[in-house]
Parts: structure tokens; C-alpha cells; sequence
């Protein structure tokens, strides 16, 4: 299964190179450690790692099943699988040591344990084979356990023509991998979807792999750019948080975001690699494939990364189908559908259902003969999802059979398009839809940061869920649809390690998610409560111990900033942005800082402090061409569309905050048209300092009130620098927002405009921007004339005692109210 490519380097880790000779060789070495009769099983139980694929393969070498186990598994679960399968060996690390005994003692089986730091490997292995061992085909090779969406996992035994099926699937027919591929290796390996896409294929067709540190984005972005990635495989989740980063600097910037819209309409790959050469070069310059599998990937993050020149293709499998059965051509991608039927295998839909036959469908379940048979009928390979087929052979997934609702009047209810739509909602971050006591009931984890939340108003929150979210779904749906009961939690859903929903955990959950047992799950040092308990009150939400600051948390740039603060006054650490993400999980930067602190003493963020720091900073000068252009866009505006402004009186003499919704790329001029030139020499902009790195463009924004800032590498200096315009007497305009809105909603407010009024006791003046989406909507190269645009200054609100959230959601609900008024 591994060609002997010589000193061709098979495996990046870090600064280690491990050429294909020496990765051979070091299998071999590991294999002559023990020895498995033919068909004895042998568990990896470790986290990413070279010593992870050496293991694997040398259980290969010696004839045996490999199964590879979560390494974030708890003992009880890791026992449940060791008691199933009753391994001879198992492979793990000191990281995972003590979880495994307590796992084994309970399994009550006697293996023989390798630990990952304890292998003698010299430098000077080398393997003077040709090629790995071939084995028969008709042998099991592995067996995955699911990631039990539907109750206790169950172990998945794939033979090696199951692999080999998808193997040359995409090597030979579809031709994705090729000795030249260079795939980055991210997603745990113990899924059959990473294991196959980043390392069994990729070193089957004597391509290199280079494995990511972590999930932090600056180990992916160092490791795409290293080692020149062309292959990436990775989940929606992992998708959507890059799309989301690469957004939000586009949408910072006038001329991005026109070049986006223009590519959109032209939508031409060459043009969007031009275009968007500087993505492309911080993706590492020669990503070829992002491969999105385990989920349903949203349609607009694919249309999205169409448009910045990458080609997302999509997959359908399961464990069961090893892991495809439909996969995405080069060239043919379709957006919301995963594809053409991978080459063999033939799709059917029976009673709406999707079945699969082909080589790759398992041999059966572990010591499950009758869920075997459950699943497995005359070849075909029933997966429980509904779904329709194209008549040009696209394959379309419309939700799961199993979590169809069958009501007591014969009614049928897709409960994921309920959470679609419950989830349309700012106030819900995320929901699960279950059916009991004979009526349909949802748990519910709302967005608090858009609800003003503090610990005391979580009856506040119930009510407002109850009638804002609840009560209008209830009365734009069929009556048998309607939500009669539900409940909210701060944690979130019982989801897989690949983000599906665990539908058959959400009654319990429902009622037991503040249960003393995730109490004791925590770690009980000082460092991680403390630290703990900061971001839950900054978040808003509940913190657990593996959760990443920016996957799992969503820290902003300035969460960031202000944590940064937070651990240097308490603790005396200094960790910049990039730093601390470098930490897996919360618990391990807990662990860090227990580590290396110089003191201990809680400290609260003092903004005041931070906006007091001396900056040296000059304001843009003021030429009267700037007032000139402003004028002569209100002209424009006038004569292209039906533009109305009013309630100019509402700008106090003082210096204020410009807080508008923002619509298009047009809302800076809409805001400043009508100002009165004193005004408008007074009123500053900000734009983000890598749009402004031309000479020309420089010279431009220091005579037009553009005030330069960084708000990716120094957030700290920018709000400073934001400050100091303030102190100076002038006006900032700021859009709360930070991008703008496709459909004429508000999105999530962020509060840096609150920080800013605040501490330095400005006014902010909220401002509706209506129609504007309208006018230039996405998509559009030019904007579209005669449209009716209305900008209304509203009245000042002033920050008097509030809070930094109490103060954000005062403006928005302003402009949300203005908003909401019939015209």
C-alpha cells in the first residue's frame, strides 16, 4: 500500500523531513517489536503525529486489523471499543497514557501497550525494499468505529479492495492525487475521511503529506505555505472559519470588496487567481483542491471560495462506503450537491432513500450480524439519507430517514429544515429539533452576544427567545410544524468530531446539560478557572476545557486584544494573538500559564487605561478637493437614485461616533454627503493598512480624513489611534457591523465603537442606511438606478453608565426599530 520512492520526502512534521525510504524502514523496525496472528486486531490511540502513521502501517506489515481510536475519547468510551474488539497491542503516546490504562482496566483485557516516545529509531534507517508488502485484498485492513450519531459506535470493517476502491477512484479515474500532490494532514486520522484523504492515498500514489501542528490558523497557514500544500481535506466547519476570515478583510476594504463583486460577475478562475493573488499566496501559491467531506458544506461559502479562484469539491459517504460514494469532478462542480457517483458504483433511490453498491461497501459491523442486515440488503449498502438524483447523474441530499419525525396524525417533519429556519435567527447560535411527549420540542443555544446578556438576565433571555424567535416561527409555519416546547442551554449540541448532529442525545441533553457530571470534567487548578470564568463572561457562554479560542469561542480581534490584557496583568504572561492560538484547547493554555506565571492576582480590563497610552499618531490633513468630492456625490446620488436624507439635526456640535448599518460598498458617501463641510473636514474614515500600501493611495488618504490602522496585527494601536481622532474633537465613522449585509438585515454588532464611546464619553449617532442592498446587491458590477434609498440620522445615545454589550445593543435596537417602522 506504500511505494519505496526513495529519498522523495513522504512526511513533513514541523522542521522533520521523513523521506519514503526511512518511513519504510521505520515501519519495519516498529513491526519487528511484535508480532499478530492473521486477523488480530491492533489499536492506535494517539494524537497526529509521525509515530501515529508508523503504527498503522506496521500492523499492515505483520497481517493485522488496525483500529484507530479518538485520542480525545474518555476512558469509558475508549473502553467500550478495546471491550469490543479485544486488541493484542495498542499504539499510544504519553499524552494519552493514562487515559488508555483506565481504559484498558475496565475493558479488562491484558494487550501489550507501545508508548510513541519510547521508539529507538536511529537516524540511519532506511528501508532497502522495493514496495510495501501487498496484502489480500479480500483481508480486513481496518475497522472504524462511528462516531455514533445514532447511539453506542459501532465498528466498520473495511477490507483492502473496500479502500482500494476508492483508492483508484481518485488516483486513477478522477485523478486528484499524484506523486506531485503535497496534502496537508489535519483532521484526526482515527476518521476514516482523514484517514483515507491524508494519508492512505496521498502516500499510495507517492505524494507528500505534511501534518499541521494544530488547528490553529497560523500553524495551517505556516503549513500551507511551507510546504506549498495542493490538497487540503477538511470538514464545512474548517471551510466556514477561512471563509469567514478572508470575508472580513474584503469587506474592510472599498476596492476589495468591488474587485469581489466584479469577479463574481465574470467568474473566471484565471481572472479570480489574478485578482486574488494575495489569498492564494497566503494559502501557500498553490492550492489546487479544497475537499469538503463529513457535512453538508453551505452553498455560499462554496459559491464564495468559486469566486476567490479555488474549486471546492464536495463528497458524500460514510464510514460504511469507505468513505465515498459520490465525489466531485475537476471542472464539474455544481454547488449543493456533492457530486457524480464515484467510478463502480451504482446509486439507487428506494422510497426516497439513497442506497449505494460498489466495491467499497463494508464487509459488515463488528460482532453486529443483525445491524449488519439491517443496513446491508442484496448488495446494496442502505444509508439512511433521502435524496434525489439529476438527470444529468448529480446527486442531491435533502436530510436523514432515521431522523424523519412521524407525528400521532401521520405528518411527516423534516426536523433540519425547522432548525434552518429557527436558525435564521441573530438570537440563535445553533438548535436541535426532537419530538416527545407526542409534540415537537427544540433546544435552543442563543446568541447572548446579540441579546446584551449578564448572568442576571436569563429569564430575560428565555422571554425574549420565547416570543422574538419561538412565537415568529410558529406563525409563518403548517400548525403541525409548530415548536410547543423548548429549552435553552449554554453548551453546545451533541454534535461528531466532524460536526454532525447526535439527534438521539438531544432529549437527554435537553434536561441534564447543567448535570455535576461536566462539572467535574474540568480541571481543577486556580489558572484554568480564572481564565475560564473571564470568557464566560465575555463570550457570554459557557467555557469547557477543549474549547479553541477561535473555532469554538469565535474571538474577535479585539477579544483577542483584550485577553492578551487580561493574562499579562494577572498573570504576568505575555502571549500576542498568534501565540495563544497556537494552544489547542483552553485547557492546555490553562496548563502554559500555570506554568510560567510570574504572579497570580485577578485583574478587570481597563480600556480607560489602554485609550490613555501616549500614541504617536498624526491626524490626515484636510484638502478641500475631500469636502469638493462628497459634494458631487450627492449630486450623483440624486440623479441616479431616489435618495432621501434626514435628521441632519441629530449630529451634535461636539465630537460624535457615525454608527450606520451597512448595506453596500456606496454607505461611507450615503453617511457624508449630506454633512456640512465643517463637517465633513472633521469627519474621519478608517481603512485597514494593506489596502493602503501603494504610495499614491498613502498620499490620497493623508489629505482625505482616512486614518490608516491595522486591525489584524496591532487591534491595540488601532482603537488608540481611533481614540485620538476622538480626543481631538473630530467625528470617526465606524460601521458596527465590520461587513456588509446581502439582505437589508442587521448582522451581529461588534463593540469597538462601544469601547470608544464609553470610556472616552462620546455620543454615538445611529444611522439607517435602507435600500442600499437594493441598489448595488450582490453580484452587481454597476449599481442599479432609480432605486429608493433612505438614510435617516437618528437620535444621539449617550454612554452615560452603561456597559460595553448594554451600550451596543442600545444603537442597535435604535437602528432596528427605525428600521422596522412601516415606510
Amino acid at each position: 500500500m506504500v511505494k519505496n520512492m526513495g529519498n522523495k520526502t513522504a512526511i513533513t512534521y514541523g522542521d522533520e523531513k521523513i523521506s519514503y525510504g526511512r518511513l519504510i524502514g521505520v515501519i519495519e523496525t516498529i513491526a519487528d517489536l511484535y508480532s499478530l496472528n492473521h486477523g488480530d486486531r491492533a489499536a492506535v490511540f494517539m494524537e497526529n503525529r509521525p509515530e501515529w502513521i508508523y503504527s498503522f502501517y506496521s500492523i499492515w506489515k505483520n497481517g493485522g486489523i488496525a483500529v484507530p481510536v479518538d485520542h480525545l475519547a474518555t476512558s469509558d468510551e475508549v473502553a467500550f471499543i478495546l471491550e469490543d474488539c479485544r486488541p493484542e497491542v495498542i499504539f499510544t503516546s504519553r499524552n494519552d497514557v493514562e487515559t488508555l490504562q483506565k481504559a484498558v482496566k475496565a475493558a479488562d483485557i491484558t494487550p501489550k501497550i507501545f508508548i510513541a516516545e519510547d521508539f529507538v529509531l536511529s537516524d540511519s534507517i532506511q528501508s532497502a525494499e522495493s514496495n510495501f508488502p501487498e496484502p489480500d485484498v479480500s483481508d480486513t485492513a481496518v475497522i472504524i468505529y462511528t462516531s455514533g450519531t445514532t447511539g453506542s459506535p459501532k465498528g466498520v470493517m473495511l477490507s483492502y479492495d473496500n479502500l482500494l476502491a476508492n483508492i483508484e477512484g481518485v488516483v486513477n479515474k478522477i485523478k486528484i492525487y499524484t506523486s506531485e500532490s503535497r496534502t496537508m494532514v489535519l483532521l484526526p486520522l482515527h476518521h476514516i475521511f482523514p484517514l483515507m484523504g491524508t494519508m492512505v492515498i496521498p502516500l499510495y500514489s507517492g505524494g507528500s503529506i505534511a501534518i499541521s501542528p494544530s488547528m490553529a490558523s497560523e500553524d495551517i497557514t505556516k503549513t500551507l505555505q511551507e510546504n506549498k500544500i495542493t490538497i487540503i481535506i477538511g470538514v464545512p466547519r474548517l471551510y466556514a472559519a477561512i471563509r469567514k476570515g478572508i470575508k472580513e478583510k474584503i469587506n474592510a476594504s472599498l476596492p476589495a470588496k468591488a474587485l469581489f463583486a466584479i469577479a463574481e460577475r465574470i467568474n473566471s478562475k484565471g481572472f479570480s487567481k489574478i485578482v486574488f493573488k494575495t489569498v492564494h499566496k497566503k494559502m501557500g501559491g498553490a492550492l489546487t483542491y479544497l475537499v469538503s467531506g463529513g457535512a453538508a458544506l453551505d452553498p455560499e461559502v462554496a459559491r464564495d471560495f468559486q469566486v476567490l479562484g479555488f474549486e471546492v469539491l464536495e463528497g458524500y459517504g460514510m464510514t460504511e462506503s469507505a468513505p465515498m460514494i459520490t465525489f466531485t469532478r475537476p471542472g464539474r462542480v455544481k454547488i449543493g450537491s456533492p457530486g457524480e457517483s464515484l467510478p463502480g458504483t451504482k446509486i439507487e433511490i428506494i422510497d426516497g432513500e439513497i442506497t449505494a453498491s460498489g466495491r467499497q461497501i463494508m464487509q459488515g459491523y463488528y460482532n453486529r450480524p443483525e445491524e449488519t442486515a439491517h443496513v446491508l440488503k442484496s448488495g446494496r449498502l442502505y444509508t439512511g439519507d433521502l435524496g434525489h438524483l439529476s438527470n444529468d447523474g448529480y446527486l442531491y441530499i435533502t436530510g436523514r430517514k432515521k431522523e424523519i419525525i412521524i407525528l400521532s396524525n401521520g405528518k411527516n417533519v423534516n426536523p433540519a429544515e425547522l432548525e434552518q429556519k429557527i436558525e435564521e435567527s441573530p438570537l440563535v447560535r445553533e438548535c436541535g429539533v426532537f419530538f416527545k411527549d407526542d409534540m415537537l420540542q427544540a433546544v435552543i443555544v442563543p446568541e447572548k452576544s446579540a441579546i446584551n446578556y449578564s448572568p442576571e438576565t436569563d429569564k430575560d433571555i428565555e422571554e425574549i427567545i420565547r416570543w422574538e424567535v419561538i412565537d415568529h416561527f410558529n406563525r409563518n409555519v403548517s400548525s403541525y410544524k409548530k415548536i410547543m416546547h423548548f429549552y435553552l442551554t449554554d453548551q453546545e449540541l451533541p454534535r461528531t468530531q466532524l460536526s454532525k448532529l447526535q439527534r438521539f442525545k438531544l432529549e437527554a441533553f435537553a434536561q441534564h446539560n447543567d448535570t455535576e457530571d461536566e462539572l467535574r470534567l474540568k480541571p481543577d487548578f486556580d489558572e484554568y478557572r480564572m481564565i475560564a470564568d473571564y470568557l464566560s463572561k465575555e463570550k457570554g457562554r459557557a467555557v469547557l476545557p477543549h474549547h479553541h479560542l477561535e473555532m469554538d469561542l469565535g474571538l474577535d480581534s479585539l477579544d483577542k486584544v483584550a485577553f492578551e490584557t487580561y493574562l499579562d496583568q494577572t498573570f504576568g504572561v505575555k502571549l500576542d494573538p498568534t501565540e495563544m492560538l497556537r494552544f489547542n484547547n483552553i485547557q492546555l493554555l490553562a496548563e502554559h500559564v500555570r506554568e510560567v506565571k510570574t504572579r497570580i492576582e485577578e485583574h478587570k480590563i481597563n480600556w480607560k487605561d489602554i485609550l490613555r497610552e501616549k500614541v504617536h499618531f498624526q491626524l490626515p490633513k484636510t484638502w478641500p478637493t475631500g469636502s469638493f468630492m462628497v459634494r458631487v456625490s450627492r449630486l450623483f446620488f440624486h440623479l441616479y437614485f431616489r435618495f432621501r436624507v434626514k435628521g441632519m439635526k441629530n449630529i451634535p456640535d461636539g465630537p460624535c461616533i457615525i454608527a450606520p448599518n451597512h448595506q453596500s460598498f456606496f454607505d461611507g458617501l450615503f453617511v457624508a454627503s449630506y454633512l456640512k463641510t465643517h463637517q465633513i473636514r472633521k469627519t474621519y474614515f478608517y481603512a485597514k493598512e494593506k489596502h493602503i500600501r501603494k504610495p499614491w493611495l498613502k498620499f490620497l488618504a493623508n489629505r482625505n480624513n482616512i486614518i490608516i490602522v491595522d486591525l489584524n496585527k496591532d487591534l491595540k494601536t488601532s482603537i488608540q489611534k481611533m481614540a485620538e481622532v476622538l480626543k481631538r474633537k473630530k467625528n470617526l465613522i465606524i460601521f458596527p457591523e465590520g461587513t456588509r449585509s446581502k439582505t437589508g438585515k442587521l448582522g451581529q454588532f461588534k463593540k469597538t465603537f462601544a469601547i470608544l464611546s464609553r470610556e472616552l464619553n462620546i455620543p454615538v449617532v445611529p444611522v439607517t442606511i435602507q435600500g442600499a442592498h437594493k441598489a448595488l446587491p450582490k453580484g452587481s458590477l454597476f449599481p442599479k438606478p432609480f432605486k429608493k434609498i433612505n438614510i435617516e440620522f437618528l437620535e444621539p445615545v449617550y454612554p452615560h453608565n452603561d456597559s460595553y454589550d448594554a451600550l451596543t445593543l442600545k444603537v442597535k435596537k435604535q437602528i432596528q426599530y427605525k428600521m422596522s417602522e412601516p415606510a
